[in-house]
């Protein structure tokens, strides 16, 4: 689940294989490209960990922030 931390919405995905998680990572890259609302994440391996604020409003969490985390989670 994500979790509200340091003014970001959290979440760390985890995966059976490198490809399941860059495949994770393209279909949320399309998302968050339509929404013009981009995270910061990392990839190391099977893992994908994001954090999203927006940052136009300070760099803190806001709706825009839970509708591309509702968006996500229907993806993973």
């Amino acid at each position: 689940m994500w979790q509200e931390q340091n003014n970001k919405l959290y979440r760390k995905f985890q995966f059976k294989t490198f490809s399941e998680a860059f495949a994770f990572m393209t279909r949320v890259a399309l998302e968050a490209e339509k929404m013009d609302h981009h995270p910061l994440w990392t990839n190391v391996y099977n893992t994908v960990e994001i954090w999203l604020s927006t940052h136009d409003a300070g760099d803190i969490v806001t709706d825009k922030d839970k509708k591309l985390a509702s968006k996500i989670d229907n993806l993973s």
